[in-house]
């Protein structure tokens, strides 16, 4: 709003406003939208911000044209809602060019196209719109609407992390920790992975921690792989509360404690993570930390295994093959073991081919 809006009447505003003076008209809208100096009314900002918006004030029209999305002060109609933000986004409205390209992007209000979306993305983006900088990141990242490119990815990602956007920040770390689009760097990828966790993102706390635990662009450190793996973990994120699990069951960065192990590796796997299902039915297989159930086991051996965790179905198979917590059933064994070994587990195979073989001799 206009600072001098301060020092000028109601009256004198009204005054302009009625005489086609566009600021007045939008500034108008925006104390009734908003109950400043005036009684709120949703009906009378829509009013203004038509007067102005059909004068061609950009930010009237993105103001009318939410008002449009949502029903408030005129009826609900998503047609002129979209109207109106393409008339301000095409006067170079970066929020409103934003919203269009996310429109096209999910096909909301308007027919799905990723071709429109990028362009819209992009007309934001170079005004330095730090969503959209982030969205045409991960449409080049993708190859939506625009040729795949790892590089201009890492340049509009670069750009919105620089901004302090958060999502940018952990795909940078990840663009930097793969040497997609720009040259492989630990350090940087633990840098935009730590500048993100910090705010919050239990990716980047998942990950961060990765780096503590391996030494990869930080120096080695338990503990502190542990602290970030419990700032994630405590987010709900399941691979964190896995990797938090195993710290927890081999008692690295911090004291051995099975039931607590075991409660991370719970709410993982109840998440559907596989290596925690896995880790579960080891536990119960072998008794350690919960009371021993091998029918527990071979449960969540069987959630992991279907989700082609190889480990599972290996456990699995063995557990057909002698019948503990299942039906035995060779052929059950065989089925299973084939899955993990054809995905590379060796041991497996060599189950696979002794089974094979004694089954033969029958």
């Amino acid at each position: 709003m206009n600072t001098d809006l301060q020092t000028s009447s109601l009256e004198e505003l009204h005054s302009l406003a009625a005489h086609g003076d566009i600021e007045a008209q939008y500034d108008l809208g925006l104390m009734y939208d908003l109950g400043i100096s005036v009684q709120q009314d949703d009906t009378t900002a829509a009013e203004w911000f038509r007067q102005a918006a059909e004068q061609g004030h950009a930010q009237a029209q993105y103001n009318l044209g939410n008002m449009y999305f949502h029903g408030r002060g005129v009826p609900l109609d998503e047609a002129q809602g979209v109207i109106w933000l393409r008339k301000a986004a095409e006067q170079g409205h970066s929020y409103a060019q934003y919203n269009l390209g996310s429109m096209y992007h999910h096909g909301r209000h308007v027919p799905q196209n990723n071709e429109l979306a990028a362009q819209w993305f992009t007309r934001a983006a170079q005004q330095n719109h730090a969503k959209a900088q982030n969205s045409l990141g991960m449409m080049y990242s993708k190859g939506e609407g625009v040729p795949h490119s790892s590089t201009q990815a890492a340049t509009w990602f670069l750009k919105a992390a620089q901004q302090n956007f958060l999502s940018a920040q952990v795909h940078m770390g990840f663009l930097y920790a793969n040497g997609q689009g720009v040259p492989k760097d630990n350090d940087q990828a633990a840098a935009w992975y730590a500048r993100a966790a910090e705010q919050g993102d239990a990716r980047a706390q998942n990950n961060l921690a990765v780096r503590y635990a391996k030494g990869q662009g930080v120096p080695k450190n338990d503990a502190q792989a542990v602290f970030w793996y419990h700032k994630a973990a405590e987010q709900g994120h399941p691979r964190a509360q896995t990797n938090l699990g195993l710290r927890y069951a081999s008692g690295e960065g911090v004291q051995r404690d099975l039931a607590t192990a075991i409660m991370w590796f719970r709410k993982a796997a109840e998440q559907g993570n596989p290596e925690a299902q896995c880790n579960l039915g080891v536990f119960y297989a072998k008794g350690q930390g919960v009371p021993k159930d091998e029918e527990e086991a071979a449960l969540w051996y069987r959630r992991a295994a279907n989700q082609g965790y190889a480990k599972a179905q290996y456990n699995l198979g063995g557990m057909y093959s002698k019948g503990r917590g299942v039906p035995q059933s060779d052929e059950q064994a065989v089925i299973w073991l084939r899955h993990a070994a054809e995905q590379g587990h060796g041991m497996a195979d060599k189950v696979l081919q002794a089974l094979l073989r004694q089954l033969h001799h029958r």
